[in-house]
């Protein structure tokens, strides 16, 4: 797969799976994740996919401090203020998903009571303050998240020509300007404003 350059400028998320190692699709049971994982799995790069990701990234270092220590894929629990149909929430849950393991009432169920990934994903929790709820099985710590991608603007002339590219009625040069230019907002999010709490909060809980 060719994408832009700047997706190997941000960072990775390692992560141990041990129903991976249990199962022997894994050595060692690390996983190594990075945005093009994500934009893999969603089938395009666009500030909502680039967000998911970065809160994932950000939530788990937040929530393993040590960094000898790897966050544990199926052992998080992840609650969405809102309900899986509002807005982007269902795409971003399918990207925590990936990176965390975290599943829905179709997800795994686990052997005999162990690595069962059902349930760990939920929506319509609005008694928290943030869209994101991250919370550690082994100890019960927790981080809340959101992402502001809306403070960081685009091109002002990239409404016009997604319109026109929408329309059918772009030019092969302005499809390849607003690609350019859509992309490059991602690229601000994600290097530029990567740890800026403005756009991109964690806070513990």
């Amino acid at each position: 797969m060719s994408h832009p350059a700047f997706f190997e400028e941000i960072p990775r998320i390692r992560v141990f799976d041990p129903l991976s190692l249990f199962l022997g699709a894994s050595t060692d049971g690390i996983f190594d994740y990075g945005y093009v994982d994500a934009v893999r799995l969603a089938g395009h790069s666009c500030p909502t996919v680039a967000s998911a990701y970065w809160l994932a990234v950000r939530a788990l270092t937040a929530l393993y401090p040590d960094p000898d220590e790897l966050p544990e894929r199926g052992r998080i629990a992840i609650d969405f203020r809102e309900t899986g149909t509002s807005g982007t929430t269902g795409v971003i849950g399918s990207i925590i998903t990936l990176i965390t393991g975290a599943a829905g009432e179709g997800g795994f169920k686990g052997l005999q009571g162990r690595f069962t990934r059902r349930g760990l994903l939920g929506f319509g929790n609005t008694d928290q303050s943030l869209d994101m709820r991250f919370t550690r099985l082994d100890n019960n710590t927790g981080v809340l998240a959101q992402a502001y991608p809306q403070r960081v603007p685009a091109s002002p002339d990239l409404a016009h020509l997604l319109q026109a590219c929408v329309a059918g009625h772009a030019d092969a040069t302005e499809r390849a300007a607003f690609a350019a230019q859509w992309q490059a907002r991602v690229r601000a999010l994600l290097i530029e404003h990567a740890y800026d709490e403005e756009v991109f909060k964690v806070v513990p809980e």
